[in-house]
């Protein structure tokens, strides 16, 4: 079996009606936006990706495998909870991680005053130091619905190794 092993991960959610009143969750920490993302659970985009890249990585499928939005028992569910279910699973199988990056997609909101707070917030739920975890985002240059504000999109990378 290989010793090293990369994956990656994508996930896009819709922004909810402002009237929803929903709040917008990235990479386990609050950001101050007119309104969140539109999920089952807390639908952070970011984290989902990073789930979907390390259970790719370790070849066991998606979230939607794990946490499926049919079941009630993960209405709302924190998405950190759900990341630390995941790395659970994969130091019980003997994966540990190496490194990540999580790249955000979308016009607003500016990443930039969250990105310390959430690298602090999520490095040590994957066991690394935050200069272990990457966090950066993009625009579409306005194209697309994520040009068009009409929700966000994430992608993650991630290595992992035999620990």
């Amino acid at each position: 079996m290989t010793a090293l092993r990369i994956g990656q991960g994508f996930d896009v959610h819709r922004f909810a009606a402002v009237e929803e009143g929903r709040r917008l969750v990235l990479m386990g920490c609050d950001v101050p936006h007119d309104c969140g993302l539109a999920g089952h659970s807390d639908a952070d985009v970011m984290l989902h990706a990073l789930m979907d890249a390390l259970l790719g990585a370790a070849g066991l499928g998606d979230i939607g495998q794990h946490f499926p939005d049919t079941d009630p028992a993960f209405k709302g569910a924190d998405s950190a909870s759900l990341l630390e279910r995941v790395m659970a699973d994969l130091s019980g199988r003997g994966w540990r991680v190496v490194n990540a990056d999580v790249c955000l997609i979308g016009e607003r909101p500016k990443l930039a005053p969250h990105r310390e707070r959430m690298r602090a917030r999520v490095a040590p739920l994957l066991g690394l130091t935050p200069e272990d975890l990457n966090v950066k985002a993009t625009t579409t240059e306005k194209l697309g619905f994520t040009g068009r504000g009409e929700g966000l999109a994430a992608q993650a990378v991630v290595l992992i190794e035999r620990a």
